[in-house]
């Protein structure tokens, strides 16, 4: 009875949804997500260069580079979520003893990702993931998984830092 009053007045109000990493312990947390968002976001700019270097843009240009500049902003904004939602519920005191940087990394990664939603420049795209790897190095460090950097294997071909796993 309570779910249909609530489903009525939701229909109604139309209250805004909300999607949010869930509040159970389940300990299932992987910097991977925003490191391939932050090289999305270098691989955007790269895309969004190569239509700015032509003399003329077509409409179908035009609405490439519409798509591109959104979903770079789409991209940086998940690199900002992953990271804040793991430096949330993930580190705790420990973590934070061990790696007494981390607000500052976090809030670093937060200012790169807005200058990665202002800019179309590579520089600020590429600061973002150099930060989201360091972050990610010191993610896997307080877990006790070594890792290594190796170039990604597709475009933008940056270097990332990975878990040596098995």
């Amino acid at each position: 009875m309570l779910h249909n009053v609530l489903s009525q007045l939701d229909k109604l109000m139309t209250f805004e949804r909300a999607d949010a990493h869930c509040d159970i312990p389940c300990k299932i947390y992987d910097p991977q997500i925003a490191q391939v968002a932050a090289l999305s976001v270098i691989r955007f700019v790269d895309l969004i260069q190569e239509i700015a270097a032509k003399d003329e843009l077509t409409v179908a240009d035009q609405a490439q580079l519409s798509r591109l500049v959104r979903e770079k902003e789409i991209h940086a904004a998940k690199v900002k979520d992953e990271v804040r939602t793991m430096w949330g519920d993930y580190f705790k005191q420990p973590q934070f003893e061990k790696y007494p940087n981390t607000n500052e990394l976090v809030h670093s990664i937060m200012l790169a990702g807005s200058a990665c939603k202002q800019h179309i420049t590579r520089e600020p795209a590429e600061k973002l993931l150099t930060l989201v790897n360091e972050f990610a190095a010191s993610f896997w460090a307080t877990k006790g998984v070594d890792t290594f950097t190796a170039t990604c294997p597709y475009p933008p071909e940056e270097q990332v830092v990975y878990p040596k796993l098995g």
